[in-house]
């Protein structure tokens, strides 16, 4: 039985499946679903993993936030004198440093992609040149394109739920709308890619289901979003390279883009945040390491604390 037949089976969406398969953590709810539908004991095929008791500061920042603005409509209207959350001290908001690729293994990662099917390798050539959510990417149609000026405009995403399966959504913001030039490399493999799915049309035939979109399935259907995650770790496991998953690739543009000098408004603009400060709040480190470097830059070649000392005439 694959994923699909047992999440039909049991009533499950296929990503449930497929996180469980993963090594996941899923409900006990869903545990129990899957352990009795393949008969086995579900206290020998899952661990159950006890919550934490203690609320991270993000959350409670968010509840804090929830609680005063009803506080705050109170005051307005009459029903209390002064809002009391507005003197509670919150806890400091734990900022953890996006880990990401070196350019080394990014370097090592594109040279094993020549031997990977060129859909997977048109997809993750886009992650790293482009820097696209995985949405945008999968949400990409072949109009979109722009051959000739090699110009990639990013108009939609493509996103799964449950009760809808696979469907066409709006970007994350009105920023997200954006069109990127991208090396003519990247449009070679693009190329690449539209040959094949034209002979994959030629060869179906009506059983070709026409989307427009650059990346489906073996029926032109829209791929799956779970489907570039899964196919990465294999082929990371399979490569003996470090997984980091596929949203690791958006950083490591970002990172590129910041070292190579870039200032915050074009690295904004390029990864399509809705407000410079998102930029900032996420890669203020690397920011900061690109400024340090530009100002040793600037002092190697002003060759200051090294020029000969002259003394004044008495």
């Amino acid at each position: 039985m694959d994923q699909k037949q047992l999440a039909e089976l049991i009533g499950l969406g296929r990503s449930t499946i497929s996180t469980a398969c993963r090594n996941e953590e899923i409900t006990q709810a869903n545990a129990k679903k899957i352990a009795k539908a393949l008969g086995r004991d579900y206290a020998s095929m899952f661990e159950t993993i006890t919550p934490k008791t203690a609320l991270s500061p993000k959350t409670i920042r968010n509840y804090h936030g929830f609680v005063s603005s009803v506080l705050s409509y109170a005051v307005r209207m009459g029903m209390l004198q002064h809002n009391p959350a507005q003197n509670v001290t919150l806890p400091h908001a734990e900022r953890k440093e996006k880990e990401c690729y070196s350019l080394e293994e990014a370097q090592a990662f594109l040279v094993s992609l020549e031997s990977a099917p060129v859909k997977y390798r048109a997809f993750f050539v886009l992650a790293i040149y482009g820097g696209f959510r995985r949405g945008e990417i999968l949400g990409l149609e072949w109009p979109d394109l722009d051959f000739d000026h090699c110009v990639v405009s990013i108009r939609r995403t493509s996103q799964y739920l449950k009760e809808r399966g696979v469907f066409t959504d709006t970007t994350k913001t009105v920023q997200s709308q954006r069109s990127l030039k991208l090396p003519v490399e990247v449009f070679d493999v693009l190329k690449q890619l539209r040959a094949e799915q034209s002979l994959a049309r030629l060869q179906l035939g009506d059983q070709w289901h026409d989307s427009q979109r650059l990346f489906v399935n073996a029926f032109g259907d829209p791929m799956h979003p779970n489907t570039p995650y899964s196919w990465l770790k294999n082929f990371c496991k399979e490569t003996g390279q470090r997984f980091l998953g596929v949203h690791q690739f958006r950083h490591l543009n970002a990172s590129l883009l910041i070292n190579s000098g870039a200032d915050v408004r074009t690295v904004s603009a390029s990864l399509g945040h809705s407000q410079v400060t998102t930029t900032l709040n996420i890669y203020a480190h690397t920011f900061a390491e690109a400024q340090a470097r530009a100002a040793e830059s600037i002092a190697a070649k002003l060759d200051f604390g090294r020029r000969p000392k002259v003394q004044a005439m008495a």
